[in-house]
């Protein structure tokens, strides 16, 4: 026993860090705004959402094992270089987008602490370049793994707002669901751009290769992803049931995750509100890493850089990308008067509904033999990825629809 978890922690890592690092600033805003909003309706669809998760994610991690390359240099490889950057396009975007919300996290939770949030912003700005110029790939794996521990203090302060399980049960996973409004589909469909997010499959295949994992080690890479898929929508849920418990029962509206922190704070007590703030500062930081360093080893990949943290001559065109996103990103959320709530649900809806290109690239990918050999997929990962990939279409032309024909819906 005692080997088999010596050779699982030697594993693990890569899918802890994506699962963890996906419930970032905009996944918490996304899940605060869920519970403030309508209660406990969308802790079904959190649990829901584990399954696909982990599907997606495993294919992704056997495409790593097997191939010993990047998501991005497989597709240029073997689909040329216009499909390369129809694939990149789309993830760049999303990408400048989502570290735009974690640096919104970053600032939020300044107000709960009572700091001006331009320091803070800047400092951890500053800390995530320094990191990406100093540290190998088992440092920044030892320093994400770091802020994971640190996203766990959602759950304490879910407790803290004392939910009763049956409320839990009757509303949240047999109950009811408002399909018929607009609002609510907008945030299913943000929940699962939330959940599961273009940047996320570029990551992992990269750390899966940069950590030298071989197909041997599938297994327990395996168990890695599956844990952290757990994990990652339990906080989701715990996110949902704490502002479901103290905000949406007293109709107090939420505006981002730190004023929700700030709402409930009154009403369950310091605690909480600070527990909440320092998770909330650890998930923002941990996803910035993870975008950012997605972003630089897809480029890198993708156009053959020096793009290996082991690499002590990594290209500076690679550095220069990681910390041009974040130093972009921090500046953008200094802008003063921005509506950063409407801009993080709309860039997690907005992840939702480019994900079918994505997933069709990994599905294409895990089914080409001349890619994966004997490894592809099995009917079961197909049909819920289409499954997936579907529900994503759906809801971008139905909320397309419901803007042009309704705007102030």
């Amino acid at each position: 026993m005692s080997r088999w978890i010596l050779r699982f922690l030697a594993v693990a890592g890569p899918g802890l860090v994506v699962t963890f690092a996906d419930t970032e600033a905009g996944s918490i805003t996304t899940a605060a705004t869920s519970g403030a909003q309508y209660g406990y309706k969308l802790v079904l669809l959190q649990l829901l959402l584990i399954v696909p998760l982990y599907i997606v994610q495993e294919m992704t991690v056997r495409l790593g094992m097997v191939t010993g390359k990047g998501h991005a240099r497989l597709i240029r490889e073997h689909y040329g270089l216009g499909w390369a950057w129809v694939s990149l396009g789309t993830m760049l975007v999303t990408n400048v987008a989502a570290l735009i919300t974690e640096f919104a996290g970053i600032a939020g939770a300044a107000l709960i602490f009572g700091l001006n949030p331009v320091p803070l912003v800047l400092a951890a700005a500053a800390l995530l370049i320094v990191v990406i110029f100093t540290a190998s790939y088992k440092r920044a794996e030892v320093f994400a793994l770091a802020l994971c521990l640190v996203e766990l203090l959602f759950i304490p302060a879910a407790f803290a707002a004392h939910p009763t399980a049956h409320a839990i049960l009757a509303e949240g996973i047999f109950g009811s669901q408002p399909l018929h409004d607009p609002n609510y589909v907008l945030l299913i469909a943000s929940n699962i751009g939330a959940v599961i997010m273009p940047w996320m499959i570029f990551y992992q295949q990269s750390a899966t290769v940069d950590k030298g994992l071989k197909l041997s080690d599938l297994t327990f890479a395996r168990i890695d992803t599956l844990l952290g898929s757990i994990v990652t929508q339990a906080i989701m849920c715990a996110v949902v049931i704490t502002t479901a418990a103290t905000l949406f029962v007293r109709h107090i509206p939420v505006s981002d995750a730190a004023h929700a922190a700030l709402a409930f704070e009154p009403l369950v007590g310091r605690f909480a509100g600070v527990t909440f703030g320092i998770a909330l500062i650890g998930a923002s930081m941990l996803g910035a890493f993870v975008v950012a360093l997605a972003t630089a080893w897809a480029f890198g990949e993708a156009f053959e850089w020096r793009a290996s943290l082991n690499d002590d001559l990594r290209s500076k065109r690679f550095t220069g990308l990681y910390a041009g996103c974040v130093a972009l990103a921090a500046a953008v959320v200094l802008i003063p008067n921005l509506p950063l709530i409407q801009i993080t649900v709309y860039v997690e809806a907005f992840n939702g509904f480019v994900l079918p290109i994505v997933l069709g690239f990994l599905l294409v990918l895990v089914n080409d033999r001349r890619v994966i050999g004997n490894r592809g997929n099995r009917p079961l990962g197909n049909a819920v990825t289409y499954v997936l990939s579907g529900a994503c279409i759906v809801l971008g032309v139905y909320m397309a629809i419901t803007t042009i024909l309704h705007p102030g819906a």
